[in-house]
């Protein structure tokens, strides 16, 4: 199983960036499909997932800003992120899990990260 993140970057304060996660060695459409991020003031926290039927979730620190997606013929899901903010600065992975849930330690699977700098 890999994912692999792309679309990180160095962005302005209110200004957009869109994530980009391609998944193989799995049947991608059949599980959940997430990312995580580590920002300096709160750690390691959950962002978003969206389930095998569509279901999308996110934080509480991201909704309304952030939204998730997936295309199950490209194996990939994507995280648009509007509005960003010096706090959105961190480390962002694409993770998956087998299981419906939102809760880190039940994601079986981790990409490589990709990091989001957002200046002030």
């Amino acid at each position: 199983v890999q994912l692999v993140e792309s679309g990180g970057g160095l962005v302005r304060s209110g200004d957009a960036l869109r994530l980009s996660c391609l998944a193989s060695g799995f049947t991608f459409m059949r599980n959940t499909a997430g990312w995580a991020r580590q920002v300096p003031e709160k750690g390691l926290e959950w962002v978003a997932a969206i389930y095998s039927d569509g279901t999308t979730l996110y934080s509480e620190d991201v909704k309304g800003r952030f939204t998730i997606s997936r295309d199950n013929a490209k194996d990939t899901v994507y995280l648009q992120m509007n509005g960003l903010k010096p706090q959105d600065t961190g480390v962002y992975w694409c993770v998956a899990s087998t299981l419906p849930t939102t809760l880190l330690n039940e994601y079986q699977y981790w990409g490589q990260g990709t990091q989001v700098t957002v200046s002030s």
